[in-house]
């Protein structure tokens, strides 16, 4: 089992890409891609994407740094599941008329955090800790 440092890190890694992604997703008007907000005018949608990332962030922070090493590990595997399907979404939406996550960097922030997700996910599963208080 890797030491906890690093999975700490393997997981706030892909976090990290994660976020990046989601200011290159404003620069790209992902909006455009989402069934909801691609029905709205630009500035609507836009505000909206913005807004709504605000609690939404603000949960998954709070809910990863759960002061339970339990709750903290199974919300942790719950991001690393998110990240590996938002991977599979992108990848199944790279001819979407409106998808314009071409660039490198685009395409860095979305593997990145889809990788270091799976295999985040996958050796927190080999470690066992989801049922135990482990710290």
């Amino acid at each position: 089992m890797p030491n906890r440092n690093y999975l700490d890190l393997l997981f706030f890694t892909g976090f990290a890409f994660l976020a990046c992604h989601e200011l290159d997703a404003v620069m790209q008007s992902e909006w455009r891609l989402l069934p909801i907000l691609s029905r709205l005018g630009d500035d609507t949608a836009y505000f909206w994407f913005v807004v709504l990332h605000i609690p939404l962030f603000a949960l998954l922070m709070w809910w990863t740094g759960n002061s339970s090493p339990r709750t903290r590990l199974r919300a942790q595997l719950a991001v690393d599941a998110f990240l590996a399907i938002h991977l599979a979404l992108h990848v199944a939406l790279r001819s979407h008329p409106d998808n314009t996550f071409r660039s490198l960097l685009s395409e860095l922030c979305i593997y990145g955090a889809g990788v270091a997700g799976i295999l985040h996910g996958a050796l927190l599963l080999r470690a066992g800790q989801l049922g135990e208080d482990a710290s």
